[in-house]
């Protein structure tokens, strides 16, 4: 067993990884040519390091780790499915971010203060992200627009990915900040 202090930092670790994820994410259409591989493997990493924050956590859990499973398996559906037609490969995203969602929703209702804020966030924004794809809404224009031509899927997902990731890290580091200051 770890000590508090010990765990509350693994938190923030976790936290910080899966922003760097997010980062790396927002990165990818610069990359020309890299396979949708590569998104598939950012969600695996972030649901691990999810899964891993979510058994440390004091609280919640079993739907701390719940939010990480359903990344991780977003992400091994999307590696198995590595189709380049934008129905088929959407749907599991948006799929993803749905449950997701109604996981941290749920277990916002479990927690308080501002772990309770940051969960919502967290939940509503995988859910704006999810009716934005459901929309058809192109991340990809603006990215083409910044880094050049970009598949359109990896420039989509990827932004959707790094908006999730930024807020779930967020999330994981006001985790560790509430659990800091009740220790």
């Amino acid at each position: 067993m770890t000590s508090d202090s010990t765990r509350i930092q693994l938190i923030r670790a976790c936290g910080l990884a899966i922003i760097a994820l997010g980062v790396l994410s927002a990165l990818l259409p610069a990359a020309n040519g890299l396979p949708s591989a590569t998104i598939a493997l950012l969600l695996i990493a972030a649901g691990a390091i999810e899964i891993f924050a979510g058994t440390l956590r004091k609280e919640v859990h079993v739907f701390a780790v719940s939010a990480g499973v359903v990344t991780a398996l977003a992400g091994l559906l999307f590696l198995l499915n590595p189709s380049t037609h934008f129905l088929p490969t959407v749907w599991p995203i948006i799929g993803w971010l749905i449950v997701r969602a109604l996981i941290l929703i749920w277990k916002s209702q479990m927690t308080g203060g501002t772990v309770k804020l940051w969960t919502r966030l967290s939940a509503g924004m995988d859910l704006l992200l999810a009716v934005l794809l459901v929309a058809g809404l192109s991340v990809a224009t603006l990215i083409v627009g910044v880094f050049g031509p970009t598949p359109p899927i990896i420039a989509s997902f990827s932004w959707v990915l790094a908006a999730s990731f930024a807020v779930t890290g967020i999330l994981l580091l006001e985790v560790a900040s509430c659990e800091a200051s009740e220790s």
